[in-house]
């Protein structure tokens, strides 16, 4: 019960600092310190670590479905994010992430988080699951910037800087802070990606094999990215192109294959 008032507490919180966000994004006489957003963040974080701590931990093990997993990940991306925007220009990316952090928790209301997929996880799978999180946290967030990135461009392009866009940093600023997040999301996913394949008893079986496959291809993509932006000097639409496909490489490899399995399969075997 208190995991679910929680939950609310958190979505309503969210839902207050994104509109804090959307009348500072039109505003022109907006403080360049966003206090109301920030304290609102820091208030839906707080009820959301609370709620996903308890769906994730319990008595009968570690719930791996995949609502508490995904409230686990949103929570780290918003964790990360608030607390680097202390320092660097990256409240924007809260315009993206807050409503999905509350279309996850109401998920997770509305579906339940039965513990169908527990584990008693050894400190080996402990590294592997808290390396993927964060791994896959900074490539969302990543992406969320290329998102962002792909709007200023167009945006410029078209000759209508006005809007949103003056709270925007420079592209330059823009693509610098997204290469960093790729660089430290891919050392993560290397370092989880070696790990599973040290610690997992066959990673191959057949309900890891979908996994296994897209994190490869989606680890491939990521070091292409970094080489062709080392080597070849790629920044502007080759960057977001490339950005946005790894991520959805990876967004296969869990998001897709918790839903096949746990939605879909698991739907079908009730009939």
């Amino acid at each position: 019960m208190l995991a679910n008032i929680s939950a609310v507490a958190a979505i309503m919180c969210y839902i207050a600092a994104t509109s804090c966000h959307l009348f500072r994004g039109t505003s022109i006489d907006a403080p360049r310190k966003p206090t109301l957003l920030l304290a609102f963040g820091t208030l839906a974080l707080v009820f959301h670590g609370f709620s996903a701590a308890h769906m994730l931990l319990s008595p009968g093990g570690v719930n791996l479905s995949l609502w508490p997993m995904s409230s686990a990940i949103l929570f780290t991306v918003n964790l990360i994010v608030l607390t680097s925007s202390l320092k660097k220009p990256l409240h924007n990316l809260f315009i993206l992430l807050f409503p999905a952090s509350v279309a996850v928790l109401l998920c997770g209301l509305v579906f339940g988080y039965t513990l169908r997929n527990k584990a008693h996880l050894s400190l080996e799978i402990g590294v592997h699951v808290a390396l993927s999180i964060v791994a896959y946290s900074l490539l969302t967030i990543a992406a969320g910037q290329a998102l962002l990135l792909a709007y200023q461009n167009k945006r410029l392009r078209d000759h209508h800087p006005g809007g949103f866009l003056h709270r925007l940093p420079p592209l330059q600023t823009m693509e610098t802070l997204l290469f960093e997040m790729i660089w430290a999301g891919f050392i993560l996913l290397t370092l989880s990606i070696v790990t599973g394949f040290l610690f997992v008893d066959d990673i191959w079986a057949q309900h890891l094999a979908h996994k296994t496959f897209f994190s490869l291809i989606g680890w491939l993509v990521f070091a292409i990215l970094l080489w062709g932006r080392v080597r070849l000097g790629w920044r502007g639409t080759s960057a977001i192109r490339w950005t946005v496909a790894g991520f959805v490489l990876l967004a296969l490899a869990y998001w897709g294959s918790k839903f096949v399995i746990e939605v879909v399969l698991h739907n079908r075997a009730g009939l």
